[in-house]
């Protein structure tokens, strides 16, 4: 199969799937490697990127995924007649937080580091699509263990939980420094959370 009807097929299965799709799956599809795959999808996700087009290629973890480009949410969620979530609260930033960084965590490491029970945050976090549960640890009483979903690194815009920034070490931001990564954070997470 030549190069462009490969990128073609690409493009109609991303379209068609709607959710990330591995490249695994697409060479079984394509009959081709998993390697030519993923060539084939970064060659694609380059062109949009690099394209003035109202829709994009994303990677997610191993997946890909076509989505619109940000800049026209409100003309979609017009258009779809969606409604803004509401912003996440101070809790649910903090818990996301230490999910994101942590993960995969117990409710209980959770509530041990904010000081807090933390069961309906994390309801909130499940029902958004932000966490989900990953398992349960081989202790007594099997506790649930929690991480982060696709979703997230989707409201986040990016790849894989490497891409978050690194967390400041102890005495090396001063507390104004602190207070405007805190901000920024917060303005994101409420962004991407009522996208």
């Amino acid at each position: 199969m030549k190069t462009e009807k490969i990128n073609s097929a690409i493009e109609a299965i991303l379209f068609a799937n709607g959710s990330s799709v591995e490249p695994s799956r697409i060479a079984a599809a394509l009959e081709i490697s998993e390697n030519e795959a993923k060539e084939h999808l970064e060659l694609l996700k380059n062109e949009y990127e690099n394209s003035d087009r109202g829709i994009t290629i994303i990677r997610l973890k191993d997946s890909y995924q076509m989505v619109s480009v940000k800049e026209f949410a409100p003309a979609v969620r017009t258009v779809m007649d969606l409604r803004r979530n509401t912003p996440l609260s101070q809790a649910a930033l903090e818990v996301l937080a230490v999910i994101a960084y942590n993960q995969p965590v117990t409710k209980s490491f959770v509530e041990q580091v904010r000081g807090v029970d933390c069961s309906g945050v994390i309801g909130s976090l499940t029902s958004k699509d932000l966490i989900e549960e990953k398992g349960r640890l081989e202790l007594p009483g099997r506790p649930l263990i929690y991480g982060t979903t696709e979703n997230f690194l989707r409201c986040f815009n990016i790849s894989s939980i490497e891409e978050l920034p690194p967390l400041p070490q102890d005495g090396e931001k001063s507390d104004n420094e602190e207070e405007n990564i805190q901000m920024t954070v917060e303005e994101i997470i409420n962004e991407a959370a009522s996208d």
